[in-house]
């Protein structure tokens, strides 16, 4: 914990604020106190880092496995700064690995802390908002707590010792309560309407356009054929009707 502060105010944050200028708005809405999953856009590696960094709670989000396992002493110098900035190794090469990132984010939830989630399971391969994956909704399901949206904005670019940066801000949406749904943790359709309905609202944020496919089976056929995600969500998704063309496929009627 003094380590994690040690990061947000002193190593990494001041930093941040003097480059970035990042602005953050309805950060009124994350609980002062108690559990909440605060489900995010991802646009960039980076996103980990100004979410928190605009927040007063701590938050912790679920890490890939290899940035604790790493050898030598870049490897334990990289351990200690994600373990002590809210990191929680998630090993994702394994069969039950979807299983065991639920029961670690459900763990952290019921010990009354945020996590901080990305529903769409990978970064944007071109900057739209992708199709959530149902954990998030698996996890609000069994805990009963709320679900924040918030969404990574990108705004102006600039150029800093010869590398081009973009200023992020970040807005909070009001919390989302799905008790009405109690008790039916398990249903695949309750389970994808609540995860819709949560995209929605980061889409709302966001201003982004939605694509209903998952991000990952996208960057996986443009690793196959070498097209651009624009080809690929072209080739994957079937022309939406005029009055769905920006909404998820069970909130589209």
């Amino acid at each position: 914990m003094l380590f994690y502060w040690f990061l947000k105010n002193v190593a990494i944050g001041p930093i941040v604020h003097l480059v970035f200028r990042p602005r953050v708005t309805g950060a009124e809405n994350v609980p002062r106190r108690g559990a909440a999953v605060l489900a995010s856009n991802h646009l960039a590696a980076s996103d980990w880092i100004f979410m928190p960094l605009m927040l007063k709670r701590r938050v912790t989000f679920l890490a890939k496995a290899e940035y604790f396992t790493a050898p030598g002493l870049k490897g334990a110098l990289q351990r200690v700064f994600f373990a002590g900035s809210g990191q929680v190794p998630i090993d994702r090469t394994s069969a039950d690995a979807a299983e065991a990132a639920l029961s670690t984010g459900t763990r952290i939830l019921r010990g009354g802390d945020l996590l901080g989630i990305y529903p769409e399971g990978t970064r944007s391969p071109d900057g739209r908002l992708f199709r959530g994956k149902t954990g998030v909704a698996r996890m609000t399901l069994e805990t009963g707590c709320p679900v924040v949206p918030v969404a990574m904005v990108p705004g102006r670019s600039f150029r800093l010792l010869g590398r081009t940066l973009t200023r992020v801000d970040v807005v909070v949406g009001e919390p989302l309560d799905f008790s009405r749904y109690e008790g039916m943790s398990g249903d695949r359709f309750v389970e994808r309407s609540i995860t819709d309905e949560i995209m929605y609202e980061i889409m709302l944020l966001s201003g982004q356009e939605y694509v209903d496919l998952y991000g990952a089976k996208v960057k996986k056929s443009m690793d196959t054929t070498g097209a651009s995600a624009v080809e690929v969500v072209g080739k994957l998704q079937p022309p939406p009707h005029e009055a769905a063309d920006r909404l998820p496929s069970s909130l589209a009627g």
